[in-house]
């Protein structure tokens, strides 16, 4: 395997993301993964070197800048809180780190999709409801909510989200509200709900943050990647 960080430039702002390949030249499915919320962690850059140990080329883009994680958790919230009332710019940092995976040579653009954990996954959502040529979208433990709820008819690809079921920042009023979105746009979706987790449960560092609403979960953790796939399975690799 080899991996690299990559540079990029999103309206004046230094992105780093990861950029994992797996061995031999050909030309490979790819994943663009996006990461939790506070920032651009080893928690993103450990799930595309894994993804990149199963023959994907996967990139792992920033959003916030600086390829680190966000010290100041208000200046965090604020940031997602204004590109969740305009998911333009959302859109927009995802298309940019789009770019840089598409623009690998081994990248097959035909057999794309776009994963991401908390907001990452909203994002990765967003890029989809944006009308990118995304096969395969998976969101882990992700906000579903959207303030352009109608752009889900620009969906052309398998929608997957993997939430716990105990969590409180993704309540069941908001999943509901995402069945209805997917079902108003006659999109290819599937939302898998686990029992005993909460949020970031795919994070082996969560509990660090001592809140009892972030944790952990090894169990959920390995049946969503299953699930995710088993997705890839069907959308990018079966002929």
């Amino acid at each position: 395997m080899h991996t690299e960080e990559i540079s990029y430039e999103v309206e004046g702002t230094t992105m780093i993301g990861h950029l994992a390949l797996p061995d031999g030249d050909d030309v490979r499915p790819c994943v663009l993964v996006c990461h939790e919320g506070p920032g651009m962690s080893d928690h993103a850059r450990n799930r595309a070197n894994r993804l990149a140990a199963l023959g994907y080329v996967a990139f792992a883009l920033d959003y916030h800048g600086g390829g680190k994680v966000l010290t100041d958790r208000t200046e965090m919230s604020g940031r997602i809180g204004a590109w969740l009332e305009d998911p333009t710019q959302t859109r927009k940092r995802a298309h940019a780190g789009l770019d840089i995976l598409l623009a690998q040579p081994r990248a097959d653009a035909a057999r794309l999709a776009a994963i991401g954990f908390c907001f990452g996954g909203t994002m990765a959502l967003e890029l989809a409801r944006s009308g990118a040529d995304v096969k395969a979208v998976v969101g882990f433990h992700s906000g579903l909510g959207t303030a352009r709820p109608q752009d889900a008819s620009n969906i052309t690809g398998s929608i997957l989200v993997c939430i716990g079921a105990d969590d409180p920042m993704i309540p069941e009023a908001q999943r509901l509200a995402f069945q209805d979105e997917m079902r108003a746009a006659n999109v290819d979706w599937r939302l898998n709900l686990y029992g005993g987790a909460v949020h970031s449960f795919t994070n082996v560092d969560a509990d660090a943050m001592g809140a009892p609403m972030i944790r952990y979960h090894k169990p959920t953790d390995e049946r969503s990647w299953r699930a995710m796939l088993d997705l890839f399975d069907e959308t990018l690799i079966r002929e």
